[in-house]
């Protein structure tokens, strides 16, 4: 089976490729750059040099493919919309890689939700996630256009990759910020909590839904919970460094950015993967985010 899979020099997107190798599937990788393809090709991925504003080559791989996972971005609509069009009436799977931020709220790190969200629970998603709900909706709805189109709502991931990029998107930058200043930080009280996972459990879903997953299906990725405050203080304890500080969200801003500040790491973000675990079968065995980065997390 030829899979086509954009992000294939990425965190998640090597990840999956990585698994999916093993598993004896063909799997060709949309990259940016001769150096990304050199690394994925030593990987035994069939680099395809591009970026997603290239809607022809997009096309051209989705219908040359068996299947298509996106995990480059989860806000890019042209591209999405380009890959879902070559595959109308295909049947073949589209599996679409969306995060669990789609569900955050504001809170910037001052209080912990209590609403745990399944993939049934009404949402009022805040403006600056609108944009990805459409998104999201737009993928289900190719289920009508006989697309196999799957969403795959991922939250904290955290893990070393299996494929070219080692890194993930919210603990690496938390680690970098301490080494850096000497202290580690969270956003404001720090009691705000994202729901988890590990990268080896998720590389085992997208596999599970590449093969089961009905079309127009969504499902969130978690296997538990954590407060920033405690994942910052392992962190701390990690890089033996003092106790860790509040930051306010104006300086935190200034560091990493309005949307990983506020979202990434000043949102609650609860969800449960129970229907994944039901549907699909999935049997998530990494527990603890705060264990990873006590005993397992590379610095």
């Amino acid at each position: 089976m030829k899979v086509f899979i954009t992000g294939a020099a990425g965190y998640i997107g090597g990840s999956v490729a990585a698994r999916l190798l093993q598993e004896g599937y063909t799997v060709r990788g949309l990259v940016r750059t001769p150096e990304q393809a050199d690394k994925v090709k030593q990987l035994g991925i069939e680099p395809v040099i591009g970026t997603l504003d290239d809607a022809a080559i997009l096309a051209r791989e989705a219908q040359q493919a068996d299947a298509v996972i996106n995990a480059a971005s989860s806000d890019h609509r042209a591209s999405v919309e380009a890959m879902l069009d070559a595959l109308a009436g295909s049947g073949k799977a589209f599996i679409h890689t969306s995060g669990s931020s789609v569900v955050g709220d504001d809170a910037r790190g001052v209080w912990k939700s209590d609403k745990v969200y399944a993939e049934d629970t009404p949402v009022a998603v805040v403006p600056e996630k609108a944009a990805r709900a459409s998104l999201d909706q737009l993928i289900r709805d190719a289920a009508k256009r006989d697309v196999r189109s799957v969403i795959l709502c991922n939250t904290m991931i955290y893990g070393t990759g299996l494929g070219a990029s080692a890194n993930s998107v919210q603990i690496p930058p938390l680690v970098a910020q301490a080494q850096k200043s000497g202290i580690a930080r969270y956003v404001g009280k720090g009691v705000n909590v994202w729901s988890n996972v590990h990268i080896k459990d998720v590389v085992e879903l997208y596999l599970l839904a590449l093969k089961n997953a009905p079309a127009g299906s969504f499902y969130f990725v978690e296997n538990g919970e954590a407060s920033y405050a405690d994942i910052v203080s392992a962190i701390a304890k990690r890089l033996k460094l003092g106790e860790p500080q509040s930051w306010p969200v104006e300086e935190a801003i200034k560091e990493w950015g309005f949307g990983h500040a506020v979202y990434s790491f000043g949102s609650n973000s609860r969800v449960t993967a129970a229907l994944a675990r039901k549907e699909l079968g999935w049997k998530p065995t990494h527990t603890s985010v705060l264990a990873w980065i006590t005993n397992d997390m590379k610095i």
